[in-house]
């Protein structure tokens, strides 16, 4: 029987090798773009690709659902837009910056379980909210506005998929009684008829594309995006949440490294420096919830899928 120290450091190690892939996820949905897969049909094939892999546990995770429907419900729909919104914003935006503006999930997360969950925002939370804020607010002034706004689509999307990510994590700690496989279900089957919802609703032409980039999707979707929730799933449920939200600011580098050497996107200093506050106070929220008493809300362990 594996020890407990050994079982940790292969966790740590599965968050920080899934955190670089999502940080580096961007290219290869950029090269199904260019291939012609775009948009919602890019999101579509990419998670009904990851919801077939899930069939050989299905059944099983099927069950549990009967446990928390309605947490279950919010999940499914926080985490379809979340992965949808997360997709179309690097599809379109500055890679690195569509990330910091993504990584503003643990503000909102912090402000929803206040209001859903009831748990207490403790000073040092408090502070950090504060200091995200403000690297919002830096990174989002617009100068001809004179006022912090959204530049475009992407900064839409990445703003709103984070509160999504934010709004999973608090459904998952409320479905705490159910197990990890059922909540992949019901992530990969929100995504997939989100997605399938969306095109229905806004008719986007379906995609000439070829059989390579239909086993593009396929293999990114059954694999990458199917290994990269397990390995950020086994991680954060077995070491405590402030360990693994430290470990996966890891993708913020893959994805400003990812994107140096990939594009010609620059990074302004202002957006650096908004970007640094963020990732502070995302930081500060990681270490007040290692600081939580034992059995406190804070020390909850924060194993929603992505």
């Amino acid at each position: 029987m594996p020890s407990t120290g050994s079982r940790s450091s292969r966790a740590a190690l599965a968050v920080f090798v899934g955190a670089i892939l999502w940080g580096i996820v961007w290219y290869p949905m950029r090269l199904l773009e260019g291939a012609g897969l775009h948009g919602l049909w890019l999101a579509f094939a990419l998670y009904a690709a990851a919801l077939l892999a899930t069939l050989p546990v299905a059944l099983r995770a099927l069950a549990p659902l009967a446990r928390s429907p309605g947490w279950l419900a919010l999940l499914a729909l926080a985490a379809g837009w979340t992965n949808i919104g997360f997709v179309q914003a690097v599809l379109e935006g500055n890679v690195l910056r569509v990330l910091l503006l993504f990584y503003l999930s643990p503000l909102w997360a912090t402000l929803l379980s206040r209001l859903l969950l009831r748990e207490r925002i403790t000073p040092l939370a408090a502070a950090s909210l504060g200091i995200a804020m403000l690297g919002a607010l830096i990174m989002l002034w617009n100068p001809a506005l004179g006022a912090p706004w959204p530049e475009g689509r992407a900064d839409w999307y990445a703003l709103t998929a984070g509160l999504a990510f934010a709004t999973s994590n608090v459904a998952t700690r409320g479905a705490q009684a159910v197990p990890i496989a059922t909540k992949l279900l019901c992530v990969f089957f929100g995504v997939t008829a989100m997605s399938a919802v969306l095109i229905a609703a806004l008719g986007p032409a379906p995609p000439a594309i070829g059989a390579g980039a239909i086993a593009g999707a396929m293999a990114l979707g059954f694999f990458g995006i199917m290994a990269m929730t397990w390995l950020i799933q086994y991680g954060v449920t077995h070491i405590p949440v402030y360990r693994s939200a430290v470990i996966t600011f890891v993708e913020l580098v893959a994805g400003a490294v990812s994107q140096a050497l990939l594009t010609d996107e620059v990074v302004t200093p202002q957006e650096w420096l908004g970007g640094a506050l963020i990732v502070l106070g995302a930081w500060l929220t990681a270490r007040a919830s290692g600081a939580a008493p034992q059995g406190a809300p804070g020390r909850e362990r924060a194993d929603a899928p992505r």
